[in-house]
């Protein structure tokens, strides 16, 4: 029968907010009314309350209800709540029952189509969730119940999330001439990262479609921020040092994938996810709308955080742009058409990447060993860019190396080592003697002035291995890109 015994158990009137009624008498109403509240709680989640018998009946749902039909979600039954608990918004003190910030999601009216011990379904008519749903007992506990949804999607044209996406990429260019027909957002020093979030869970993707969430625990709260919201998102993974991205910094967090360890360097060197497009967002693929659309989403959102920013963007202001980046020591901008669509997994031109010091993706093929204090370690890499003929040798590389970058990559190289040279093209013989080589396997990025006559980088300085990255990923024949 019901009541309100187990519910003024668990709270204290003069400590929680929260409606707490004195007696067991209880109001009669229309058996109609329900509320959908989101719980900030120690995990988010969504609490459906629907009237009856003079109370609320009441289940937490994990991950929001299903969108989709066959979609069968968690709902663990819980006490029952007064029916002065459907207009409940506020802040549940710490420490007490249910602590944390909670909200009405949604609320209106329902119709019972069954109600049973074991079995509840019902048709909701609110303004965020219209349709019928059923809950029904599903383990051996009474607290043990899934939901699932039983008709279509409210809207004709809903669109489930995808599973998987790939990022779109830029080109190589300079500022274009039709400068009104363009955005510019800064160059973020970081990793590449696509964020999934379905029920309040965040899942990151690395270029490559890796899952990388373990690597950065301090983004997951995203997840919590956007609560209801199902969106594919992209944006940058950066680290900054002395308020400046750098990709040194981040290299310590990157492929860290236990998570004790994961969460002692999010506290030592934590990182901010910064937010530039939107590919999917409640029910509709964003890939065919233009960037100024894509955009607006995008700033509806309202990205920001302790963790995760949203990336500024001028429209038709790309000197002013790129100049502020050059002052700020920024790697450079990227250049957007306004009216370009999103093109997963290809390299368009409706993306330029501007800077005044090239960054490419080379293969180590080799390394000469160092003198003084580095006699331990290598002194320089010896590096190439993939070629229809095979590995073409571009240049030696020898600054940019922190002592512990010298000392993790020399030991790695060792357990790289071969006999002979793998680039396809002549090593000058000052620089082929007294090398050592290695097996082609590792991708790193290096930073450089220009190309010289004969195919070599000018100053070129190491930026970091790129451990998201297999050589069969960089272009064949793209070595003067």
């Amino acid at each position: 029968m019901a009541g309100l015994g187990e519910y003024r158990r668990k709270r204290d009137a003069g400590k929680t907010p929260e409606p707490v009624p004195v007696d067991d008498a209880l109001p009669v109403g229309g058996d109609d009314t329900f509320v959908i509240q989101e719980h900030h709680a120690s995990r988010l989640h969504w609490d459906v309350r629907l009237e009856r018998g003079g109370v609320l009946v009441s289940w937490a749902v994990p991950r929001g209800l299903p969108t989709e039909p066959g979609d069968i979600r968690l709902a663990v039954h819980t006490e029952d709540h007064p029916v002065e608990y459907a207009t409940f918004e506020g802040e549940i003190p710490r420490g007490e029952y249910g602590g944390g910030r909670m909200v009405i999601w949604d609320r209106g009216t329902y119709e019972t189509v069954k109600w049973s011990d074991r079995e509840v379904a019902v048709v909701f008519s609110g303004s965020r969730v219209r349709g019928k749903y059923t809950f029904f007992h599903g383990g051996k506990s009474e607290k043990d119940w899934m939901v699932r949804r039983s008709e279509p999607p409210q809207q004709s044209d809903w669109v489930a999330l995808p599973a998987s996406h790939e990022p779109m990429l830029a080109s190589p260019g300079a500022l274009p001439p039709d400068d009104d027909a363009w955005a510019y957002e800064f160059k973020w020093d970081g990793v590449r990262a696509l964020a999934r979030v379905d029920g309040g869970r965040l899942r990151l993707f690395s270029r490559k479609g890796n899952d990388i969430t373990s690597s950065y625990p301090e983004l997951r709260t995203l997840g919590e921020e956007l609560g209801s919201t199902q969106v594919w998102l992209d944006g940058e993974i950066v680290a900054f040092r002395n308020g400046k991205p750098s990709f040194a910094e981040l290299q310590k967090r990157m492929h860290v994938s236990d998570e004790r360890i994961a969460r002692k360097l999010a506290a030592e060197t934590p990182v901010t996810y910064v937010v530039f497009d939107v590919l999917h967002l409640d029910g509709r693929p964003c890939l065919d709308l233009p960037y100024t659309q894509r955009r607006e989403l995008l700033v509806g959102l309202e990205l920001r955080g302790a963790h995760w920013n949203t990336s500024p963007s001028y429209p038709g202001d790309g000197s002013a742009v790129l100049e502020t980046a050059r002052e700020q020591e920024l790697e450079g901008i990227i250049a957007k058409r306004l009216g370009s669509r999103y093109h997963p997994g290809r390299r368009s031109p409706e993306w330029l990447k501007i800077t005044d010091q090239r960054a490419v993706e080379v293969i180590i093929g080799g390394w000469r060993p160092g003198e003084g204090r580095r006699s331990e370690v290598f002194g320089s890499l010896l590096v190439g860019m993939p070629t229809p003929d095979g590995l073409r040798y571009v240049g030696q590389v020898g600054t940019g190396f922190t002592d512990e970058v010298l000392r993790t990559l020399t030991a790695r190289l060792h357990r790289l080592e071969r006999k002979t040279s793998p680039f396809g093209n002549e090593v000058p013989r000052d620089r082929a003697r007294g090398a050592r080589w290695v097996r082609p396997s590792l991708v790193g990025e290096v930073a450089f002035l220009h190309w010289t006559d004969d195919g070599r980088m000018r100053a070129p300085t190491w930026r970091g291995l790129r451990a998201d990255k297999d050589p069969s990923d960089l272009p064949v024949a793209g070595w003067r890109e």
